[in-house]
């Protein structure tokens, strides 16, 4: 079957945020797509709501081994359900785990630029934030050991990691995530590897996903790993996730720390993320190739027709991060939004100011209007 990405869908009026915060704007910021879900995920949610009942939901016994199946053949991993938490989404897990594991003096580190959740769940917990910016060798991103090494603190007691990477599109490989699961070792870090985008890899021979959950037993004993099918397969309104968490210990105390701060997980998003899971293959596939194709289009305009704009080829999402600091504009963002009535992710909260996001998780038409109002505004 055929999937039809290039299909236009209305999205105004329609409560989202994308389009409707700042409606006299076109958007291309906030990191969801504008293309229907698969239609196993819509078939799957329209027999659920004929049910008619909506009282309150666990996860039933096919989502499970879904989510079994899933871990196996996509991650590599056959997981013991007990340390499977389901949650409501990942920022809260993100919350959740500068809660549980850092003390009032205490810190949590990640790189930047990244997700920008990551630079504020420290205010959750009322520690300090510790941000070491990832460095470009040899023509790609990476992490900078030596400026970790220096930053870190006796008081700093987790590791944010995004990987696949937002917003530089980056896949680490095996080397740079055994790496960094050592020195989290050496420290007494928790690493929290969010890895919601690991099924949006462009070319996974290449490029292969190395989760958190393929490391060595005594490096992925301090882990926790968070997975999601919302940005692959565009679902993340409905609020589904899981934490995997091989340790007791830490397991517990995740847990303990979401009090009674957490809603309820609805009755529909474990439906949705059980279809998206079993049936969504297909779909996804053919996502993928047309995502690589609006990647390789937007990175080759950019570097025809857009003096003053960089970017390099992401390795996975659908996000472009675009190097604007040579336009010499105290705020590109802003500056697109005056004089393209453009609405793109500041940089700035990323932690990297001069840059900007741009979503081309869209129709191929809508992006290249996108584009030509970027570049007639430069």
């Amino acid at each position: 079957m055929q999937f039809d990405f290039d299909l236009p869908i209305a999205r105004r009026g329609t409560g989202c945020i994308k389009y409707d915060r700042r409606p006299e704007l076109d958007p291309f910021w906030v990191a969801d797509m504008d293309f229907a879900s698969a239609p196993e995920i819509l078939a799957a949610l329209h027999q659920r709501v004929d049910h008619g009942v909506f009282g309150y939901a666990q996860a039933h016994e096919s989502l499970h081994q879904t989510i079994d199946r899933y871990l196996k053949s996509r991650r590599n991993a056959e997981i013991p359900r007990e340390h499977i938490i389901h949650l409501g989404g990942l920022v809260p897990a993100l919350s959740l785990a500068a809660r549980a594991f850092c003390r009032d003096g205490g810190a949590v580190m990640t790189c930047t630029p990244v997700y920008p959740p990551f630079i504020g769940v420290h205010h959750d917990a009322h520690v300090d934030l510790i941000t070491v910016d990832h460095i470009e060798i040899d023509g790609k991103w990476t992490f900078d050991w030596q400026a970790m090494e220096r930053a870190i603190t006796p008081a700093t007691r987790v590791f944010l990691l995004c990987n696949p990477q937002n917003p530089l599109g980056r896949v680490f490989d095996r080397n740079e995530i055994e790496t960094l699961a050592r020195f989290c070792d050496a420290h007494d870090l928790v690493l929290v590897s969010d890895e919601i985008h690991c099924d949006l890899i462009f070319d996974e021979t290449s490029t292969p996903h190395i989760s958190a959950l393929s490391l060595p037993p005594d490096l992925a004993r301090r882990t926790i790993t968070l997975l999601s099918p919302s940005k692959t397969w565009n679902i993340a309104g409905l609020g589904f996730a899981i934490a995997i968490i091989p340790d007791d210990t830490l397991r517990r105390k995740f847990s303990a720390a979401r009090g009674h701060t957490l809603a309820e997980i609805n009755a529909l998003s474990y439906y949705a993320a059980e279809a998206a899971y079993q049936h969504g293959e297909p779909w996804r596939e053919q996502l993928i190739s047309y995502l690589r194709a609006n990647r390789d289009t937007l990175v080759s305009i950019i570097k025809d027709s857009c003096p003053g704009l960089t970017v390099k080829p992401g390795e996975a999402t659908y996000l472009a991060w675009i190097d604007a600091r040579a336009m010499a504009v105290e705020n590109p963002a802003q500056h697109f939004e005056k004089n393209a009535a453009l609405f793109l992710s500041d940089g700035a909260f990323f932690g990297w100011p001069g840059w900007i996001r741009f979503n081309f998780g869209c129709p191929r038409h809508r992006m290249l209007e996108g584009l030509e109002k970027l570049r007639a505004a430069l």
